[in-house]
């Protein structure tokens, strides 16, 4: 219960909004630590999913929807919080590791690599992800630096599983 109750205090609505559920990726940037790292987590099983049965094509569509949706439940999440970029919201890293690891098969070594890089180039911030994240607001900001970080993760990927 204190999850849910805390969850209502940090996002600024209630834990069972749609943009609550989908912001926190159905709460696991909720959890203690790094939550950045807890969302990259929790979207690799999805993404095994996504990819088994519909294939890399597959996994990037899904990570177009969920940053089209991630673009709005930041936002709301933002507004009603007051806090910029809470790190409670965690769709933007799932979108993002979706796209890592469309780049390479599937498989438990290009997941692992995929999950290491791109927390790297998240945490890294490397230009322009940096300027990304400092200057674009609102959902979309959310959003767009985590796919900038993707990118470089997806290149280092890709070279790496040649």
């Amino acid at each position: 219960m204190t999850l849910f109750h805390d969850a209502e205090t940090k996002l600024g609505l209630p834990f069972r909004h749609p943009a609550a559920l989908l912001a926190t990726w159905f709460g696991a940037g909720l959890l203690r630590g790094p939550a950045g790292t807890w969302g990259s987590l929790a979207a690799l099983p999805f993404a095994w999913v996504i990819e088994g049965e519909f294939g890399r094509c597959g996994l990037v569509l899904a990570a177009i929807v969920v940053f089209r949706i991630g673009c709005w439940a930041a936002d709301v999440v933002e507004r009603r919080s007051g806090v910029a970029d809470l790190g409670a919201i965690v769709i933007d890293e799932v979108a993002a590791q979706w796209l890592v690891l469309a780049v390479v098969p599937r498989g438990l070594l290009a997941y692992a690599l995929g999950f290491g890089l791109f927390r790297a180039a998240d945490i890294l911030k490397p230009w322009p992800v940096s300027w990304a994240d400092r200057r674009i607001g609102s959902g979309f900001g959310v959003m767009f630096d985590d796919v900038l970080a993707a990118g470089y993760a997806g290149v280092a990927l890709m070279l790496l599983m040649q």
